[in-house]
């Protein structure tokens, strides 16, 4: 009933918005505080790449206001959204947040759709799931570094805390989690045949889980490494040869950058606050300090918010909700 009811809403969204994007409130704008470098200066500049689509377009709009409130120097932060139909989505961020100039790349979902194979959710199948993928490929050559971030997050702390990480010389930084259980995110049969299960030795640590929705990434090793070619080499092992494993776009990026990552504080992903990827159960927060709240799972917090169902920890997420609610949109939240 929740992702019927978040489908009808962003329906409604769409054909209400028309050609100006209405059906959001538009955004404060968001000033440099002192002591940041110049809007212009390219040293200062924090780069964030995002995916924008029309079901997850709430929860993107969201997670740049959360992103540009808590930031001390919000215009140097320039973002770049990847979007199947960017033309159709621009019109949303120019109402909604009419004094960003945002960078928009669009993503061919033909790129990938060969390649996907079938996981336990059908949105993780999404084409547009695998773009952070193509991320090198598709912005241009002059940023080296950017920081990705789903659709389903919010920040409560600066972001230039993140993008100041320290890659160590690394192509991927993220928040590692060595107590999950790693071996649970391959089946039976990548462990059971070497071909598969020699990847991660001979790596600089033991391999472990790290949440692909919180990267900051070195472009410039990205590209020279050829990575975009060794994840889809994987999912070509998983298309045409054996299944390895059962979730979309992460077990690629496991087994490529599992034992290569740089830790980054757990802070900065406090991740499956949707539950598991089945029935969506509710979560509370991690044990220390949160710098940024992942609804990483089966549940969102609008979906559920608007079927009043929400989680505790939904609380979170609404006070960043630009939705406007009002008239045609109030009937179908009841």
């Amino acid at each position: 009933m929740g992702r019927l009811l978040g489908g009808v809403m962003m329906a409604w969204l769409l054909l209400q918005a028309g050609g100006d994007g209405a059906a959001f409130r538009e955004a404060p704008a968001f000033r440099n505080g002192p002591g940041c470098a110049p809007a212009t200066d390219p040293a200062g500049t924090v780069h964030i790449a995002m995916t924008l689509d029309s079901t997850y377009l709430r929860g993107s709009l969201a997670g740049i206001l959360s992103i540009l409130q808590h930031a001390a120097c919000p215009e140097n932060v320039v973002f770049h959204f990847l979007a199947s139909s960017p033309r159709r989505l621009r019109p949303f961020l120019r109402t909604t947040f009419p004094f960003l100039a945002p960078r928009m790349y669009r993503f061919d979902p033909t790129l990938v759709r060969g390649k996907i194979a079938s996981s336990v959710r059908r949105a993780l199948d999404q084409p547009l799931n695998y773009a952070r993928i193509y991320l090198a490929d598709l912005l241009p050559s002059q940023v080296g570094r950017v920081i990705y971030l789903d659709s389903d997050l919010v920040l409560v702390d600066d972001v230039a805390g993140l993008w100041a990480a320290d890659l160590r010389g690394r192509v991927l930084a993220a928040p590692e989690y060595c107590h999950a259980n790693f071996s649970a995110y391959f089946t039976d049969r990548f462990w059971a045949d070497r071909r598969f299960s020699a990847t991660f030795e001979g790596r600089s640590r033991p391999a472990c889980y790290f949440n692909s929705g919180v990267m900051v990434m070195d472009l410039d090793r990205w590209r020279s490494g050829g990575y975009t070619r060794r994840l889809e080499a994987w999912m070509g092992v998983q298309k045409w040869e054996a299944r390895i494993y059962e979730l979309g776009s992460l077990p690629p990026f496991l087994l490529v950058f599992a034992g290569e990552v740089e830790p980054v504080a757990h802070r900065w992903n406090q991740h499956g606050l949707g539950g598991d990827n089945v029935e969506g159960r509710c979560r509370d927060l991690h044990p220390g300090p949160v710098s940024l709240l992942h609804w990483s799972g089966k549940g969102k917090p609008w979906l559920r918010l608007d079927a009043a169902r929400p989680c505790p920890v939904d609380a979170l997420w609404a006070p960043y909700d630009l939705l406007r609610r009002h008239g045609a949109a109030d009937e179908l939240l009841l």
